[in-house]
């Protein structure tokens, strides 16, 4: 008797032991099943559907169009059906529901024919500029990946712009009012839920440029600067290639237009005392220009040649033998 105890709770261990990790994988692939149908495209006004039902032809509609509260009408039923803001399955479930009144087992089969509902735009800064007509619900990061990507000269900062007057397909949601929101573009392309939401019908999603300053005169490479993070006068003169020869150092100038000010205000900063801390290295703003000047005796002297090089091209040419 103990003997068939031992192999009794030898077996229900065994059971356990095989069933706990099957009921996990179940579990999991059920938490799946279920993200994925959040992602399943959700009907909207405008759209064209296709409804069928099972041996009944004369129910079957081959163009039902969703009108702008999101309600369609089948035969034989009174009450308008609401189409919107839900998937084919769950729209064809409620057709076959209503139709339980005049038919045993109705089968009913929904297909969006025409996609109409959820027009978007991606503009700025990314590679492929454009709109779309989506055929499922995406997240603002797999929106802007369609578009290209961002570019090199995108700013820190994501606008969407809500211009449609439909309430989402989230639950709780209302018709947004017009208005744009904000996100931090790191953290959309990070996949970060806070600024990853779903994209909603007529959004406008913007990246703007970021702001720039520029760097001419005695440089390598003069030209602009992107601001996307904080850089400084000695920075910037670095991304442009570092000085050239003959270069003014303590007379570097930054022309900077304040806020309500008609002229610019100059600031000169010293290069040498700058690289050996002994000065203050200036944050750049916006639309600041540097300007890196050549020195006075070597400005002197190339204004010279270029004056008298022309000249010395016009002269008669003799020969010497």
């Amino acid at each position: 008797m103990r003997t068939s105890n031992l192999i009794f709770e030898f077996t229900i261990a065994a059971l356990l032991a095989f069933l706990t990790p099957l009921a996990a994988l179940v579990q999991t692939e059920a938490k799946t099943l279920t993200k994925d149908s959040n992602d399943l495209y959700r009907i909207g006004p405008g759209d064209v559907l296709e409804v069928r039902v099972l041996n009944r032809p004369q129910l079957s509609r081959d163009s039902v169009r969703v009108d702008n509260r999101g309600m369609i009408h089948m035969p034989m039923i009174d009450d308008e059906i609401l189409a919107g803001c839900r998937t084919e399955s769950e729209l064809a479930a409620e057709i076959a529901t209503r139709y339980l009144k005049y038919l045993r087992h109705p089968h009913i089969d929904v297909f969006v024919k025409e996609y109409s509902s959820n027009p978007v735009a991606v503009m700025g800064a990314v590679e492929k500029p454009g709109q779309f007509q989506l055929h499922r619900r995406i997240r603002l990061l797999e929106l802007i990946s369609l578009a290209g990507g961002p570019t090199e000269r995108a700013g820190e900062r994501v606008l969407v712009a809500h211009t449609s007057k439909i309430a989402s397909c989230d639950e709780g949601s209302t018709a947004p009012e017009s208005g744009f929101e904000s996100y931090n573009l790191n953290n959309t392309v990070k996949g970060e839920e806070q600024s990853n939401p779903y994209a909603q019908p007529g959004d406008i999603v913007t990246i703007p440029e970021a702001q720039q300053a520029f760097v001419v005169g005695n440089v390598f490479k003069p030209g602009s600067i992107t601001l996307k993070e904080r850089i400084t006068m000695s920075q910037a003169v670095a991304m442009a290639g570092g000085i050239l020869p003959d270069t003014q150092k303590d007379r570097i100038r930054i022309l900077r237009q304040l806020p309500g000010a008609r002229a610019n205000t100059e600031i000169v900063l010293d290069l040498n005392a700058i690289s050996k801390r002994k000065a203050e290295d200036i944050e750049l703003q916006p639309n600041d220009i540097i300007d890196v000047p050549m020195s006075a005796g070597r400005r002197f002297l190339r204004s010279l040649g270029n004056a008298i090089a022309p000249t010395a091209l016009t002269l008669p040419v003799r020969v010497v033998r």
